[in-house]
């Protein structure tokens, strides 16, 4: 892609092109079969996604928000129970703890990795949670109400530190549901169980994402839930499909949130392609680490500690003049993100949970900082040389900048 097209921040057409055949035969699959929702293709995929996930059961869902909401329902979370998750996520993260009828309550991100900090976590259920005297449930002492779940979010594409996080749940009597939208095939080193283990295959339930930016992306809406738990997989079918357990019996009131046959299909096409898919996001952004080598100090580069392998759904830094940063790569016709610039926390949606600026710093710094460049399998090493050439530019330009400053105040 040449200079004068501009460098997308995201490349939805190259992989289509490059499966369209295989996508037009899932479609006349479907016209002359008539199998719109449901039936074989929706199966093919679950039975896959499941076995790459390294989870005995997937379900297909119509949304990640819908895979989130039906995990935890379907995992124990009752109305007026509380959540605890991260405030540096996607809004969809807190939706579903909430309308699975839930009170969200946020812990605070490790400043490396965005994602939950474990000794945050501690801290949370040591010093802002008790015990009731009678029934020996954990209560939240901002809420008043019982603490059932946690939501670990495998952020951009890397897993969260999922042993003391699975500790401290066991320590405590709760529950494990994975956010797990950016982190199709991120993988995590279990030292209590001395191996690697994918995303969707630790906690009692996980919620993927198949958004069409999605590392395995649909052509339109969809989403999964993986867990072990034959129990669950079942209550998450009957859920998906307005409850029931047959057609016509309903056994609760469900909802309407199932997968669309065709989607299913293309997924299916693409969930052959994401390993190597997702191994070239690794090149790419081994290249951007090299490139950004020399900037140490300046400009802070994504933090892979040595227990997980990311799958880079977004490449994300971190610099102080961030805004002005973006400026000049959009001047210079290179897409950019910001993931994201309001911590939810201090979001106008939730006020009435009472936080205020101030009350978790690392997320509230980071979301002052951080901008994702340019991440996709088919991300060139030309179009990646421009966008680490216009950074480079930018922070010599601004270091001689201050530098002239400071000469200046001190010969003043």
């Amino acid at each position: 892609m040449g200079p004068t097209e501009g460098i997308p921040f995201l490349d939805l057409i190259a992989p289509h092109a490059e499966l369209e055949e295989d996508m037009l035969a899932v479609v006349r699959e479907a016209l002359r079969t008539a199998g719109f929702v449901g039936g074989p293709m929706v199966e093919e995929l679950e039975r896959g996604f499941a076995k790459f996930c390294g989870a005995p059961y997937c379900v297909g869902v119509s949304s990640g928000t819908d895979a989130l909401r039906f995990a935890l329902m379907a995992a124990g979370v009752n109305p007026g129970d509380t959540v605890v998750t991260v405030p540096n996520t996607f809004i969809a993260t807190t939706e579903a703890i909430s309308q699975a009828g839930a009170r969200p309550e946020f812990v605070d991100i490790d400043p490396r990795t965005y994602n939950l900090d474990p000794g945050k976590l501690r801290e949370y259920l040591e010093n802002g949670c008790e015990r009731e005297r009678r029934s020996g449930t954990l209560v939240s002492r901002r809420t008043h109400t019982p603490v059932t779940a946690i939501v670990p979010v495998h952020l951009y594409g890397q897993m969260a530190e999922m042993d003391p996080i699975l500790e401290l749940a066991e320590r405590y009597g709760l529950m494990v549901v994975e956010d797990a939208c950016q982190a199709h095939g991120a993988e995590y080193f279990s030292t209590r169980e001395n191996r690697w283990r994918k995303a969707g295959s630790l906690g009692r339930a996980a919620a993927f994402s198949f958004y069409p930016g999605k590392n395995l992306g649909a052509c339109g809406e969809g989403g999964a839930v993986t867990t072990h738990e034959e129990r669950i997989a079942r209550q998450v079918r009957q859920l998906r499909d307005h409850g029931q357990g047959r057609k016509y019996y309903h056994d609760t009131e469900g909802y309407n949130g199932r997968l669309d046959a065709i989607q299913a299909g293309v997924l299916a096409v693409k969930l052959r392609r994401l390993s190597a898919w997702n191994a070239q996001r690794r090149e790419v952004a081994a290249r951007y680490n090299e490139g950004f080598r020399t900037l140490h100090g300046v400009l802070t580069i994504p933090y892979e500690p040595s227990w997980a392998k990311s799958v880079y759904h977004l490449y994300v830094v971190r610099i102080q003049d961030r805004d002005e940063l973006r400026d000049r790569l959009s001047h210079a016709h290179i897409g950019t993100g910001i993931h994201y610039p309001i911590p939810l926390h201090l979001q106008r949606a939730y006020e009435a949970l009472g936080y205020t600026e101030g009350s978790f710093p690392v997320s509230e710094k980071a979301a002052s900082e951080i901008l994702s460049l340019p991440m996709y399998p088919q991300l060139g090493c030309e179009a990646q040389g421009q966008v680490r050439a216009q950074v480079v530019e930018f922070i010599e330009a601004t270091t001689v900048h201050a530098a002239s400053r400071r000469s200046t105040a001190a010969g003043a």
